[in-house]
């Protein structure tokens, strides 16, 4: 595995600015998330560091060497992409071997079969090894497109939304598999997705993407607790992230001109006088949708509180963030 530093990286496709400045580094080791929407960048991030596109400008290093001027193969990446690209007529153990048969690595067939039963066993599919690609269900062809990359020993691994297609079950217990296959392989893995639960229960650093830029890079919590700006702050939390007139309660800095305020982080039993509109019991939390002054407001309460629609509840903000007329943070 190795650390993969990228540099001023930029791509434009006619008058489409794909990648704007990247600068970011990927740790040893790391599991790094890209997220942002369609059109973020992510993708042409992930091409740029196989070496299926060329930057217009920048630099692309793994292990302290910049391998600009290198091809895809001899970069050392493996990438898994949305789609599953099984061969159908291949077995499991023939489409996990294929990687390594190619004439660039000329791997003996008795290690060929070693990785293969390894990571098979590490995917839990030794059991479909004589399987045609054909005979498996969504998951298990997902989690052979994944193997493939695990059979080699590349310095990253780049996943392009691996899961995007799968049933909401699967996904859930593929982000598992994945996080725990990542973190016993020690491996360096950037994972493109515009999912906010992927990013937050996966990933040791997240980059957030806005029309090709990097508007943002750290750990889970450190992007959740201190966004950069107001677009940082709507990509991650479930529900989102309440945006009210700086002014609605008291306590604005100065300049502020919009309060963020996330569900968890109002206070009920005093304060401002709202309205409730709607009640959603989902089992584990209730969500109160809310109005206060006209704005809607969505917060969460504890299955011991009584509330119906209708009634008035005191709030107050806890642990507000600011941000200025263009969306920047204010301390």
């Amino acid at each position: 595995m190795a650390e993969v530093r990228l540099t001023g990286l930029s791509k434009t496709f006619g008058s489409t600015v794909a990648v704007d400045d990247v600068t970011m580094t990927i740790p040893n080791g790391a599991f790094v998330t890209l997220l942002g929407p369609t059109g973020a960048g992510k993708t042409s991030i992930l091409r740029l560091i196989a070496g299926l596109e060329q930057p217009d400008s920048g630099d692309v290093v793994v292990s302290g060497r910049s391998v600009i001027g290198d091809t895809p193969a001899q970069r050392n990446v493996a990438m898994v992409f949305q789609q599953y690209s099984l061969y159908p007529h291949l077995s499991v153990r023939d489409n996990l071997a294929f990687p390594l048969r190619s004439p660039l690595l000329k791997t003996p067939e008795p290690e060929i079969e070693r990785k293969v039963a390894n990571v098979a066993e590490v995917l839990r599919i030794s059991h479909k090894l004589n399987n045609k690609a054909t005979a498996l269900s969504g998951g298990e062809m997902q989690r052979v497109s994944i193997g493939r990359a695990l059979v080699r020993d590349p310095s990253i691994y780049l996943m392009d939304e691996p899961l995007s297609s799968l049933d909401a079950k699967l996904r859930s217990d593929l982000r598992i598999e994945l996080k725990r296959i990542q973190a016993n392989l020690g491996a360096t893995l950037l994972y493109v997705t515009h999912d906010q639960i992927e990013a937050m229960t996966m990933a040791t650093h997240i980059g957030v993407l806005d029309h090709g830029r990097l508007v943002q890079f750290g750990s889970p919590r450190e992007i959740y607790e201190d966004p950069a700006n107001l677009y940082v702050a709507g990509r991650l939390g479930q529900p989102r992230i309440n945006v009210l007139p700086a002014d609605l309660f008291a306590g604005a800095p100065y300049g502020a001109r919009k309060m963020g305020l996330r569900p968890e982080h109002i206070a009920q039993g005093e304060g401002k006088a709202s309205r409730v509109k709607r009640v959603e019991h989902l089992g584990d939390q209730i969500r109160l949708h809310l109005t206060l002054e006209g704005h809607d407001i969505v917060t969460l309460s504890d299955n011991s509180r009584d509330i119906e629609p209708g009634d008035t509840l005191a709030i107050q903000p806890r642990n507000p963030l600011f941000f200025d007329n263009s969306g920047a943070r204010i301390a």
